[in-house]
Order: C-alpha cells, then sequence, then structure tokens
C-alpha cells in the first residue's frame, strides 16, 4: 500500500467550499436544535471534533480516492444513515425529493387535473376533474395520453414518477398533449394551462340509512379538518343521529388536524393528547376549546393494524373519554412525534422531537426492535385472528374516564375485536393487482356501457347489478393474455373478493367525482360485505349506552 503525506495532497476548489458549505450546514441545525431543546451551547467539544472528522474525510475522499465520487451523493448517504440510527421515523430527505414528500401532506398541487392509470404500457385518463384544467380543455375519461411536450408516455419505462414529471408544472404554465381517443382516427392536440388542483383527504361521507354517517379518512393532511367539517356538518343537516367514522389503514399526518377532529367529537375541555420531549419546547397539552358540531351522538370507531400515528392520537382520545366504541384490530402503535427542519441547501430532516401520550396517560409506541418483524409476528402469533392472541403489557394499564381498563406499550387495543379474513389473498390476486388487470378491465366494461349504466340510479346499481362469472372468466382470459397463468385453485379463493372489486370500480367510473373528492359509490359497494363494517353497525347499541353516561 502507498503511503502518501499530508503535503501531497492539494485541495480542489470543491474540497475548499465542501468544508464551509457542511459547516454552514450543520451549525445551522445546531442553532435550531439550540432553540428547540432549551439554549444549550451551539458547538459543544463532541460537536467540534465530530465536524473536523467529517470534513477530513470528505477531503481525503475528494483529492486522493482513486475515481471520481460525488461528495454530494456521499453527505446524502451519509445524513440518511445518521437519521435512521435516530429510530424509524426520523429521516433524512434530500433536495431533490423535498417537494414530493411535502405534497403528500399539501391541500393541493399544480398540474392538468386527471386521474390516470396505466394499462398495458399506455396512461388512460381515468377522469378529468370537473372544472379542472383538463375537463375544461375537453379531455374526457378514456382518453390515451400518448405524449407532453414531445415526450412519450407510452411503452415498458413509463411510470408515474415520468407522468408526474410532465403534467404536473407551475401554474400558468402550458402542457403539450398528443391524445388518442376511442372512436377518432386521428390523434388530438390539446394546449392545457396547468391550475391548482386541490387534494382530497376524506374519500367517503355519506348516509347508511335515515340516521347513520359514515365517514372515512385516507390520511390527516393540510386540509382535512375542513373537509371533515364540512361532510359532518352536510351529514346533519341530512339527519344524522350517529357516527361511524372509519380510520383504517390511515397512517396519520398533521397532528393538528386529528386534535382538531377530537376536539368537533368531545364536549368540555377534557384532554385530547399530550406530548414530551428532552426539554420544554415540545412539551405541550391539548385540551378541546370549542363546541363541536357533534359531541353527543353515538360514535362507532373503525381501526385496524395499519392505523398509525394520528389516527392513534384520536383512536386514544375517544376511548379514554368513553367517546366512541373503538371496533376492528390492535393499531399500529406508533407515538412519536416529528418536526421538520429545512436545511440551507433546501433539503430537509424530520426528527422525532416528543413522544404523546392519550388522555389516561398511555404511551402506545412500540419497541423499535420489532418494527421489522411486526407484521409478520402478529400473522404468525394470530392477532390478526383471534382477540385472545394479543400480547398486552399488565404493566402499563390505564384507566377511561368511566373505568374501563385500557393498555400502553404498542397500539391501541380496540374494544370490540374483528377477524382479518385473508383467505381470499392468493399469489393469483396479486399477479392481477401488479399487472393493473382488474382495474383495466372495470375501466373498460365502464366505457363500453356508460351509456346504459349511467341512467340506472347508483341505488338501483347497488341493490342489483352482479359481476357475472362471464365477466370473471373475461378477467381470466385478459390476464392470461399479460403472462398471467391462471391458477383455478387460487382463482376459486379469490373469486367472491374479485366480484367485489369489480363492481365497486365500475361504479367508481361510472359515476365520477363531481366535487369534493368523494368517492361515496365506490365505498358503497365496497363496504356492503364488509365483515368490520357490518359489525360496526351491530354495535351501535353498545355505543349508544356508552354516549348516554355523558
Amino acid at each position: 500500500m502507498e503511503n502518501h503525506s499530508d503535503k501531497n495532497i492539494q485541495n480542489s476548489p470543491s474540497a475548499v467550499r465542501l468544508p464551509m458549505l457542511l459547516a454552514a450546514t450543520l451549525a445551522g441545525g445546531i442553532l435550531i436544535g439550540a432553540t428547540f431543546f432549551g439554549g444549550r451551547p451551539a458547538y459543544s467539544g463532541d460537536i467540534v471534533r465530530n465536524l473536523n472528522k467529517f470534513r477530513e474525510v470528505l477531503t481525503w475522499i475528494d483529492n486522493a480516492y482513486v475515481d471520481s465520487v460525488s461528495t454530494d451523493t456521499l453527505v446524502d448517504y451519509g445524513l440518511e444513515k445518521m437519521m435512521t440510527h435516530l429510530d424509524p421515523h426520523s429521516v433524512y430527505i434530500p433536495r431533490k425529493e423535498v417537494a414530493a414528500a411535502k405534497s403528500q401532506l399539501e391541500s393541493g398541487f399544480d398540474g392538468i387535473g386527471v386521474e390516470f392509470n396505466i394499462f398495458n404500457d399506455t396512461v388512460f385518463v381515468i377522469n378529468a376533474i370537473p372544472g379542472g384544467p383538463s375537463a375544461l380543455a375537453g379531455i374526457r375519461s378514456g382518453d390515451r395520453l400518448l405524449k407532453a411536450d414531445g415526450t412519450s408516455l407510452a411503452g415498458k419505462d413509463v411510470d408515474n414518477r415520468l407522468i408526474f414529471s410532465k403534467l404536473r408544472g407551475m401554474k400558468g404554465s402550458v402542457v403539450k398533449l398528443d391524445i388518442q381517443r376511442r372512436g377518432e382516427k386521428d390523434l388530438l392536440h390539446f394546449n392545457v394551462t396547468r391550475g391548482r388542483i386541490p387534494s382530497y383527504s376524506v374519500s367517503a361521507g355519506y348516509l347508511i340509512d335515515d340516521k347513520t354517517g359514515y365517514i372515512k379518512i385516507d390520511r390527516f393532511a393540510e386540509s382535512t379538518y375542513n373537509e371533515f367539517r364540512q361532510v359532518l356538518s352536510d351529514l346533519k343537516n341530512q339527519g344524522m343521529q350517529r357516527l361511524l367514522l372509519d380510520l383504517r389503514g390511515n397512517g396519520g399526518g398533521f397532528k393538528d388536524r386529528a386534535t382538531n377532529i377530537v376536539d368537533e367529537l368531545v364536549g368540555g375541555n377534557k384532554l385530547i393528547v399530550r406530548t414530551d420531549g428532552k426539554g420544554t419546547q415540545f412539551d405541550e397539552e391539548t385540551y378541546a376549546r370549542k363546541d363541536g358540531l357533534f359531541e353527543k351522538g353515538p360514535v362507532v370507531l373503525l381501526v385496524d393494524e395499519n392505523s398509525a400515528s394520528a389516527s392513534e392520537i384520536v383512536a386514544g382520545a375517544l376511548q379514554d373519554h368513553d367517546r366512541a366504541l373503538l371496533v376492528g384490530r390492535r393499531t399500529f402503535g406508533k407515538g412519536l412525534v416529528q418536526t421538520p427542519v429545512d436545511l440551507s441547501d433546501g433539503s430537509e430532516i424530520r426528527i422525532t422531537v416528543s413522544r404523546y401520550y392519550t388522555p389516561s396517560g398511555r404511551c402506545i409506541q412500540k419497541p423499535y426492535s420489532i418494527y421489522d418483524s411486526d407484521d409478520e409476528d402478529r400473522y404468525k402469533h394470530g392477532e390478526l385472528f383471534y382477540a385472545d392472541s394479543i400480547k398486552l403489557d399488565k404493566k402499563q394499564a390505564f384507566k377511561t374516564d368511566g373505568g374501563r381498563t385500557v393498555y400502553g406499550g404498542g397500539g391501541i387495543v380496540p374494544d370490540i375485536f374483528v377477524s382479518a379474513d385473508t383467505s381470499y389473498r392468493t399469489p393469483y390476486l396479486y399477479q392481477l393487482a401488479a399487472r393493473n388487470i382488474m382495474a383495466e378491465y372495470a375501466f373498460n366494461y365502464a366505457l363500453s356501457h356508460k351509456q346504459d349504466l349511467s341512467k340506472m340510479p347508483f341505488r338501483e346499481y347497488l341493490g342489483s347489478f352482479q359481476v357475472t362469472d362471464r365477466m370473471l372468466a373475461d378477467v381470466v382470459t385478459m390476464a392470461s393474455a399479460s403472462g398471467i397463468r391462471r391458477n383455478d385453485t387460487q382463482f376459486a379463493r379469490c373469486k367472491g373478493y374479485l366480484r367485489e372489486q369489480l363492481k365497486a370500480l365500475i361504479a367508481s367510473y361510472i359515476w365520477e367525482k363531481k366535487s369534493g373528492g368523494l368517492r361515496n359509490e365506490l365505498y358503497q359497494v365496497l363496504n356492503a360485505n364488509d365483515p368490520t363494517y357490518k359489525k360496526a353497525l351491530a354495535c351501535f347499541p353498545q355505543a349508544s349506552q356508552m354516549a348516554a353516561v355523558k
């Protein structure tokens, strides 16, 4: 091995700038940390020593490493690994990914206003959002997007990232689209001016019967509380007296949107959630503070193993105050709060700053050590199928307002357990989903039968429309043409599930969303045979007794 002394190293301009940029970036982070965590000195001895070590290593790599290396890439990699070492939820987001990460919780984005899907390497318009740029330009459901500003949107290389990069853009900018329309010989050309497109997180809100309302929230995003309040008000005006709130699959989002929703359901000035961090900056107690829209009627809350974070704040508060009856399965178990910190180069960290506690005092964060295995362990131990297989930490027992015992230490256990149905999950079904076979078949069927089906009231469709064996056979044929080998045994296991999915998808394509982002027809079909949904409806007498105690 050759040895080169320091005097042989000549710093390149980038190497000279790099330590200064790195120092400025880290110093900025330290100042933010000092402000957040109680004003400790910005530069401790450990920080200075480790900063110098980082500078030395990067300088040697930049000047001496045998191949060309991007130090920016190395720094991004190092910061990413540094954050994952803290806990499963603290993350580093490179500058190029920040906008996409933030958009997941924003109330909208700039684009052309279409919902699309990729079938057989072709981009189909599923829905041109009413009143949006594409609808105003004349684009319709069923149109095939072939090119955007001359870039092909067809072929094996087309994916969501490419499509988003071409269709989204600055409000007021123009994108030129080449479109193939069913029944038209020639290509159609559109110049679409991008606009602000709303993004919705409340996906359903309808009356199940003359007194029971149903609301489903997908995530707690920027506009979630306003959406929820509007839907809740509309349902009340239609005569709703009891509420079924669905948070299954809701992975969380903004904490204050969750607490605001609880405030609409909980009366008085009761505690909703408490947070506790290293110092006092992030220690906070949030209380109900206003007259909510629905503080007295019975509430049933649906949760499952994918209900996490902000969903667990809602579930914990409603359960601890005996305000809602929880139905489903144990929640995910994320009791940590992150805050975003913008770095000087446009990148971002989201760092865990506190734990949250439900009103009774529960911390429902599960151990970090089981994160990678928890899903599999729940399945193997039978927790998804048998209530008595749920592991409860008896040392973390707490009491609700009404004296019921609840437990901390890893998720929120519902009051009424409903077993998961996994019997239909087969490799054959997974292949159909991966190739978009069900969505493609339902879309084509809806296009071919839209004129007749759209004349039918949805209630009639819900009660009478059946997915026939002939339709299922056509799905199998389509799958075979896409290279999916037929498996009669597996197909028989998932046949019932396929019928429900196809009926729901066809309904969503026929009764397109008109406003507010609600997909009521889709969920009314899916919920009709959903065991957890049906069990929840049967539990309203118990929820009514709980509400009457208030």
